[in-house]
């Protein structure tokens, strides 16, 4: 059975790196997709956890090599997403998480329709415009850019599946979680697995009934 693609999306602020390290803390078998981006690194990120941080030159190369499932340009660096890593994990059976932009998460989802969407919305404006502001990893321009592509951004959550409200850590990731868990009980999901049953009860009903 192959995993799902779990797409995981919100304005900037909205605190979807945190939700993912929760998840990956709660070992319910997610693998994480690590994007590259232009960006510089922040106070804590480490290169490979966070992201692959690279320059302008290596990531147009890799534009040019096919290498991203999406890339796009956002808040004036760019951000892409490995096809490499995100079919290994597939192909392994193991669900698979993408932190991505809005921007991105809509060219993922043209791609890969099958994929499960999720928006992680904030509370308020307010509530996000605190986070970004008490991270202190943005210049005022840089700030202001989010802040500002944030009120388009959140009216996107109308095409994803399933909307978060990040209202309180503990339990978004508890929403987040049973999203997840429940995707893996659709039946369109566990074709291989229920067939394998369904042809174990015809061998034996075949040797009890001679039917």
């Amino acid at each position: 059975m192959k995993g799902n693609l779990i797409i995981l999306t919100s304005p900037s602020g909205g605190g979807k790196g945190t939700l993912i390290l929760q998840l990956m803390a709660n070992n319910i078998g997610i693998g994480y997709s690590v994007s590259y981006t232009t960006r510089k690194m922040r106070d804590g990120e480490i290169d490979g956890r966070d992201y692959f941080f690279v320059d302008d030159d290596d990531f147009k190369a890799r534009i040019a090599n096919n290498e991203f499932l999406e890339y796009a340009e956002v808040h004036g660096n760019y951000y892409g997403t490995s096809k490499a890593v995100v079919d290994s994990h597939i192909a392994e059976g193991k669900d698979v998480i993408l932190e991505i932009d809005v921007q991105g998460a809509k060219s993922v989802l043209e791609k890969m329709p099958q994929a499960v969407s999720i928006f992680i919305m904030p509370p308020s404006f307010e509530a996000l415009s605190y986070r970004l502001t008490t991270r202190a990893t943005e210049t005022t321009e840089h700030l202001s850019l989010r802040l500002k592509n944030s009120f388009d951004e959140v009216r996107e959550h109308k095409d994803f599946e399933y909307v978060v409200i990040n209202d309180e850590i503990a339990s978004a990731t508890r929403r987040l979680e049973s999203i997840i868990l429940a995707e893996r009980q659709k039946r369109v999901r566990q074709k291989e697995a229920i067939q394998d049953i369904l042809n174990s009860f015809d061998a034996s009903r075949q040797r009890i009934t001679g039917d």
